[in-house]
């Protein structure tokens, strides 16, 4: 278990319904260096907090192979959290440790759940070379493995010189990989099978059938079928856990990592924890069906990220008027899950300029966040650009710099804030037209309710039922966008407008007050 000293880090019930959680991604791809981060947290704690977000999710922590410009995904030593002079730098991009363990206890003192980005389908950044024995494979089929064995030289040994054995003294080498993307004697690139002890038949199982077998990634590829290397990641959880204020986990790259090993991690790191643990994995398909096997695999011990329901915000984003919001949840895991969705608008892989590039454009952003912040099921993510604005320049797929600027979605702060407010009770929905739907909240117990209306095209509105016993109700849109005041009539009917592409969020007058 974890030592008594560090019980003051383990996770606590804050009374936070499921219903209401509100998560934060407190990062971009782009965000300034210059330890920039952990201290901007440290100081948006409380307005976080008052704003109705409740739980902070973090970039890596990590020192990552390109030191203090490293985004963390690039994970050299996993207990170097800006400590030690490694990769050229002491602190990470983001700040050193201490400015992390005052960011995480600024943000726990808020009552703000802080929730790690785990990293562990790979390392980079090797420092030595040494003897291997690989196989080469077909990168368009890595089940093909050609059964050739070459002799090599390869950087696969990590030893951490500048943290001395500090926290772990473990050192990994070519048995703890199961592949790697460049040889150095002789001089090649590609993907290699590295032959050792743990994994000559073949790649791991239970991960994602996309070329044939998507074990491999990148770098020096993490080998989970290794007993010293799955205990010595159980450590390091237990470990972080006892250094750092730790609400969860986001798990990085799932669909490459075997299931079998997440649901042994998640296991262990509950019963450590000694409580609940929000988990949430990045398994980046749209292919609902595929989410239920992967859920099943790991026990349903987590949530995922919805991913077909970004894809639906991108292209209605794109369609405009020729899309049918009435469609938007067709196929998304939030419509067939709902307990195992984690919604979102845009996140740091997909914003542009990225792989994954899949951009919302800025004037459906206030409608896909009314979807995802204000709907009974699923829990939000909110993007820090869409919160804050961001302005970053970077180089295309095209090899032409290019210029970026995000503004701020004006509305979401108010959003948030509704759904902690008035995002209560059963919900109907009145989706009757391709370009105009509307969904009702009907409040529960003293928790009020709302109308939300949205349209992509012309001003429309629609007309909802709140029963007779709301007759004469006043209601008025929370986000200012339409300025009229709607009166239900003696029967609890009443037509409530939104503007050209735009939405409202419909609340009872004297509710407002209160």
């Amino acid at each position: 278990m974890i030592p008594a000293t560090a019980e003051r880090f383990v996770p606590k019930d804050r009374g936070t319904d499921m219903a209401q959680k509100t998560l934060l991604q407190a990062f971009h791809w782009y965000l300034p260096g210059d330890g920039y981060l952990w201290p901007a947290l440290a100081g948006a704690a409380a307005d976080l907090a008052g704003m109705g977000i409740t739980d902070v999710w973090l970039p890596p922590a990590s020192k990552g192979a390109l030191g203090a410009r490293s985004v963390g995904y690039d994970v050299y030593d996993l207990f170097d959290l800006g400590e030690f002079d490694q990769k050229g730098s002491v602190a990470g991009k983001y700040g050193d440790r201490a400015a992390l363990e005052a960011a995480t206890h600024a943000l726990r003192s808020h009552g703000l759940n802080v929730i790690h980005d785990v990293v562990f389908n790979h390392k980079i950044g090797a420092d030595e070379c040494e003897a291997v024995l690989v196989r080469r494979v077909n990168p368009v089929d890595r089940t093909e493995i050609d059964p050739e064995i070459i002799e090599a030289q390869a950087y696969t040994r990590f030893t951490f010189p500048g943290r001395g054995g500090r926290y772990s003294e473990f050192i990994w080498d070519a048995r703890c990989f199961t592949g790697i993307d460049r040889l150095e004697d002789p001089e090649e690139t590609g993907i290699f099978k590295l032959v050792n002890d743990f994994g000559d038949d073949g790649w791991n199982v239970e991960v994602d059938t996309e070329l044939g077998n998507f074990d491999y990634l990148m770098g020096s590829d993490i080998e989970f079928r290794n007993k010293a290397v799955y205990e010595e990641l159980m450590y390091w959880g237990r470990w972080l856990m006892g250094e750092l204020p730790c609400d969860g986990f986001r798990l990085d790259a799932a669909k490459h990592i075997p299931a079998w090993f997440f649901r042994d991690w998640i296991a262990r790191m509950r019963e450590e924890a000694g409580c609940d643990l929000f988990v949430v994995a990045e398994y980046w398909h749209p292919d609902v069906d595929v989410l239920r096997l992967y859920l099943d695999r790991v026990d349903n011990q987590l949530m995922l990220f919805d991913v077909a329901l970004h894809h639906a915000f991108h292209r209605a984003s794109k369609g405009g008027t020729d899309f049918d919001l009435r469609t938007l949840f067709d196929g998304t895991l939030v419509a067939s899950v709902p307990e195992r969705a984690v919604t979102l608008v845009s996140n740091h892989d997909t914003q542009p300029l990225q792989a994954l590039e899949t951009e919302v454009e800025s004037w459906f952003r206030p409608l896909a966040y009314a979807l995802i912040l204000l709907r009974a099921d699923g829990v939000p993510c909110v993007f820090h650009p869409d919160l804050y604005g961001a302005s970053y320049s970077d180089t295309g797929a095209d090899g032409c710099e290019h210029t970026i600027d995000i503004t701020a979605v004006e509305c979401l702060p108010a959003l948030i804030r509704a759904r902690q407010r008035f995002a209560y009770g059963p919900q109907t929905d009145l989706f009757d037209s391709p370009n105009c739907i509307a969904f009702v909240r009907a409040g529960a117990d003293e928790q009020p309710g709302c109308v939300v209306v949205l349209s992509n095209g012309e001003a429309a509105g629609v007309t909802a039922d709140l029963g007779a016993e709301a007759a004469g109700v006043r209601f008025e849109d929370v986000l200012g966008h339409c300025p009229d005041v709607v009166t239900l009539d003696a029967a609890g009917r009443a037509a409530f407008p939104v503007a050209a592409r735009s939405v409202s969020v419909w609340v009872r007058s004297d509710r407002l007050e209160a």
